[in-house]
C-alpha cells in the first residue's frame, strides 16, 4: 500500500510538473502574442522596403505591431560580425520567428537558430542553393525557408540593347565575398553573348573601393548595370555620379534604383517581395506550416521602369515604343 501510495504520489508530481513545463513553453501563444526579430544586413532602399512590405504582410495576415505583435529591427551596417551579434541577441530574447534581410544575415541566422527551434524567414537572397539555405529542389535544409530575388538576367539584356543598340561592353561591379553577387555575374556572362555584349566584371572588398573602381569600370564599359549586391548598390550615388560625368548609361535592378537616378530597369518591387515573405512568415507563426516544411519562393514577374530626367542626363533616347512597355515612367529623379 505504501508503495503504491508513494507511486501515485510521484506520478502526480510529475504530472503537474508537466503541465508546467507545457504551459510556460506556450505562453506566448496562449496570450496571442509574437515576438519577431528582424535583421537587415545593410542600409538601403532595396532593403528597406523589403523591410516595409514584411511588416505589412505580417498585417494583412493579422499579425499587428503594437498589438499582439512586438518587432526587434536591427541593421548590421554591412558587418558580418554584428549581423551575428543580432541573431544571437533574437535567440537570447526567444523571439517566435527572425526574419534575416539579405544573404549575409540570414547566413548568420542559420547559424545561431541551430539547437533551436526558432524558425527563420529570409528575404532579398538571389541563390538560396548557393548560399547554402536551401536543397536544389528548393528545399530547405533546416528551420528556414524564405524569398528569392533573383534578378530577371535576360530581359534586362534584352532593355539594354533596345535602349543602347550600338554598345558592346556592359559594365557590372560587385562584392567577391558575395556569394550571390557572384551567381549573378555568371548568369550575365552566359547570357551576354546572346545579345551581343561582353561583360566587363570588377569586383571590390569592402565600399572604400568603390570610388576608385567605379573610375575604373567607366573606363572600360559603353554602360553599367547594377545587380542586388548590398555593397555595391549602398554606394549608388557615387557610381552615378561618376558615370554622369562621363556619359556612361547606368541601368539598375529595381524601382528604387530608378528612381534615385538610374535610366531604366527590368526589375524587381522588393516591396511586394516582402509582403510575400510576411504572408509566408505569418503561415510559420500560425502553424500552418514549419519552415522546415517550406520550399523557398522566387518572386514573379519584372516590370520595366524609366526615368526620363535620368535619360536625358545619360544621353540616352527613350523613344515612345519603350516608354509604352513601362509600368512606371518617372520624370524626376529623387533624393
Amino acid at each position: 500500500m505504501k508503495k503504491n501510495f508513494r507511486m501515485k504520489a510521484v506520478l502526480g508530481i510529475i504530472t503537474v510538473l508537466g503541465a508546467a513545463m507545457l504551459a510556460g513553453c506556450g505562453s506566448k501563444k496562449d496570450d496571442g502574442k509574437y515576438t519577431v526579430g528582424i535583421g537587415q544586413f545593410a542600409e538601403h532602399f532595396s532593403l528597406d522596403n523589403c523591410r516595409e512590405g514584411f511588416i505589412e504582410g505580417l498585417k494583412e495576415e493579422g499579425f499587428v505591431e503594437g498589438e499582439n505583435l512586438e518587432i526587434l529591427y536591427d541593421n548590421a551596417n554591412g558587418e558580418g560580425t554584428i549581423a551575428s551579434q543580432i541573431n544571437q541577441s533574437y535567440v537570447g530574447k526567444k523571439a517566435d520567428l527572425i526574419c534575416a534581410i539579405a544573404t549575409p544575415m540570414a547566413q548568420a541566422a542559420f547559424t545561431a537558430v541551430k539547437n533551436t527551434d526558432i524558425p527563420v524567414i529570409y528575404t532579398a537572397i538571389t541563390d538560396p542553393v548557393k548560399a547554402k539555405l536551401a536543397n536544389s529542389d528548393g528545399s530547405s535544409i533546416g528551420n528556414i525557408s524564405g524569398t528569392s530575388d533573383k534578378l530577371p538576367v535576360e530581359e534586362q539584356l534584352k532593355m539594354i540593347r533596345e535602349m543602347l543598340p550600338d554598345a558592346k561592353k556592359l559594365g557590372i561591379m560587385y562584392t567577391s565575398m558575395e556569394v550571390n553577387s557572384e551567381a549573378s555575374v555568371e548568369e550575365y556572362k552566359a547570357l551576354a553573348g546572346n545579345y551581343g555584349f561582353e561583360i566587363v566584371e570588377l569586383a571590390v572588398s569592402t565600399s572604400q573601393d568603390i570610388p576608385l573602381a567605379a573610375d575604373a569600370l567607366i573606363k572600360k564599359a559603353d554602360c553599367i548595370t547594377m545587380i542586388t549586391d548590398n555593397t555595391v548598390v549602398s554606394a549608388l550615388p557615387v557610381i552615378l555620379e561618376k558615370a554622369k560625368a562621363a556619359k556612361i548609361p547606368v541601368f539598375g535592378s529595381e524601382i528604387e534604383q530608378v528612381k534615385r537616378g538610374c535610366v531604366a530597369a527590368m526589375g524587381l518591387d522588393y516591396v511586394a517581395l516582402g509582403k510575400q515573405t510576411g504572408k509566408m512568415a505569418a503561415k510559420v507563426l500560425k502553424g500552418e506550416a514549419k519552415a522546415s516544411e517550406i520550399k523557398f519562393e522566387e518572386i514573379e514577374g519584372a516590370s520595366l521602369y524609366i526615368n526620363t530626367e535620368a535619360c536625358e542626363n545619360f544621353g540616352v533616347e527613350s523613344s515612345e515604343d519603350i516608354l509604352a512597355k513601362a509600368a512606371e515612367v518617372m520624370e524626376e529623379i529623387s533624393e
